[in-house]
């Protein structure tokens, strides 16, 4: 497989550093060649590691609804640099994601009206948002706030 084919691989959807490297890596790109190739990619724009966190941290969020712990742990299991994923939550507007926050955690309690103890209730419904990736501090927030003034 040449270069043209892995700027394919990259112009299809947004691709992390090691992403690429990998794919690189199983087509037999090795030392100076990988290398070369990584710049490549990058001197065109087919490689942005930034443009890459802004499209996760956006499309996880709109998308799959996911908190921002949850986001962060992702990119840095995909290697991002840090300073990427701090640009990358720069896509997530704090009212959306506290209004999302009190969305999910409505409906989780909602699911869960069939449960008598109301205490077993609100703890499923927090684990559930913290496995989301939400804040503890802000999902106790939204519970008490929204949730015990009768909204």
């Amino acid at each position: 497989m040449n270069l043209q084919a892995i700027k394919h691989f990259c112009a299809y959807q947004e691709r992390c550093h090691s992403e690429v490297r990998s794919k690189l890596l199983e087509l037999s790109f090795r030392g100076e060649a990988l290398e070369e190739a990584i710049s490549t990619l990058i001197s065109e724009g087919f490689l942005n590691e930034e443009r890459f966190a802004r499209s996760y941290t956006g499309g996880k969020f709109r998308i799959l609804k996911w908190g921002r712990r949850k986001i962060v742990q992702q990119l840095k299991l995909k290697q991002v640099s840090e300073y990427c994923i701090r640009k990358g939550l720069t896509e997530i507007d704090e009212a959306d994601y506290y209004e999302t926050l009190a969305g999910l955690a409505a409906q989780k309690l909602h699911e869960l009206r069939q449960e008598r103890s109301e205490r077993i209730r609100n703890q499923k419904t927090i684990r559930y948002l913290v496995q989301k990736g939400y804040e503890t501090g802000l999902i106790l927030e939204v519970l008490q706030t929204k949730f015990t003034e009768g909204e």
